[in-house]
C-alpha cells in the first residue's frame, strides 16, 4: 500500500509561483518548497532589483526571477531545470463594492486584467513545454464567490467566474496530454489582501465578518496552501476540472 507521505512527495519538482508576494503566495510558495519542490518566483515587485535580492535573502530555498512576462519566465525555468512541473497563478485584485447601476467599467476592466487576462497569459506561456513532457498540474488560485454569488460584488464575482471557467475548459482541453487543471477557490481567508489588519483590528467588525463563516474563524493562507500542495502532488493525478471551494463552509 502506497504511503500518504509519499503522495505529497514533491522532491525533484520545478514550480512557477505567480505573485508570490500576494495573497495565497508565500504560504503557497512555502509549502511547495517544504515538500521538496524548486519554486521559482514571480512579483511584480521583482522589477526593483532591492525588493528582489530582499526576498531572496528573506527566503533563500526559492529561485525570485526579475522578468515580468510569463513566456520569458517559463523559458528561464525551461532553461535551468529542463521542464516545468507546475504552474500556481496566484492572483488577486480589490473586490470593489458597488450597485450594478453604479459600477465603473474601467474597474471592471481591471478585474478582467488581473483576474482573468493574467492567469490565461501564464497558463499559455507553459502549457507548450508540458505537452511535451505529456504532464503538468495548472492550478489557479480564483475565488469562492462566483459559486454562491455576492451581492454588489458583480465585478469580481463576473472576473473570478469567468477564472473558474476557463479552469474547466482548459481541464478539457488538456486532459489528454496528461495535464491536470484545477482551480482553488477560497473565501474569508485572513490575508491583507483581502482583510487588512486595520479592518481586523475593529472587533465588533471581525465579529460581522465572522458571523458569515460557519466553521466560526476566517482560514488562514496555509490552509489553502496545503491544498495546493496536494493538487500538485501525485496525489492529485486523477483530480482535474475541479472549483475546490476553501471558505469554511459559507459556499
Amino acid at each position: 500500500m502506497e504511503r500518504t507521505s509519499k503522495l505529497i512527495n514533491l522532491s525533484g519538482k520545478i514550480a512557477i509561483v505567480m505573485n508570490v508576494k500576494k495573497f495565497i503566495g508565500p504560504a503557497a510558495a512555502t509549502s511547495l518548497n517544504d515538500l521538496g519542490a524548486k519554486v521559482i518566483c514571480h512579483d511584480e515587485s521583482f522589477k526593483n532589483k532591492k525588493h528582489l535580492n530582499d526576498f531572496a535573502k528573506k527566503y533563500p530555498g526559492f529561485i525570485p526571477l526579475s522578468y515580468q512576462e510569463p513566456l520569458k519566465i517559463a523559458e528561464t525555468t525551461l532553461e535551468l531545470f529542463g521542464k516545468i512541473d507546475t504552474l500556481i497563478s496566484n492572483d488577486s485584485f480589490p473586490a470593489i463594492k458597488s450597485k450594478v447601476e453604479q459600477c465603473d467599467l474601467e474597474n471592471l476592466g481591471k478585474g478582467l486584467k488581473f483576474l482573468v487576462m493574467r492567469p490565461y497569459e501564464a497558463v499559455a506561456s507553459v502549457v507548450p513545454v508540458m505537452k511535451d513532457q505529456n504532464s503538468g498540474k495548472i492550478i489557479l488560485v480564483t475565488s469562492a464567490a462566483p459559486i454562491r454569488g455576492l451581492a454588489n460584488y458583480s465585478m469580481y464575482a463576473t472576473a473570478r467566474g469567468a477564472a473558474n471557467a476557463l479552469t474547466l475548459s482548459l481541464s478539457r482541453e488538456l486532459a489528454k496530454y496528461n495535464i491536470q487543471v484545477n482551480a482553488v477557490a477560497p473565501n474569508y481567508i485572513e490575508s491583507p489582501s483581502y482583510f487588512p489588519e486595520s479592518l481586523l483590528a475593529d472587533d465588533s467588525i471581525k465579529r460581522k465578518i465572522i458571523s458569515n463563516i460557519p466553521l466560526g474563524r476566517l482560514g488562514q493562507p496555509k490552509e489553502v496552501a496545503s491544498l495546493i500542495a496536494f493538487l500538485a502532488s501525485s496525489g492529485g493525478d486523477f483530480i482535474t476540472g475541479q472549483i475546490i471551494p476553501v471558505d469554511g463552509g459559507w459556499s
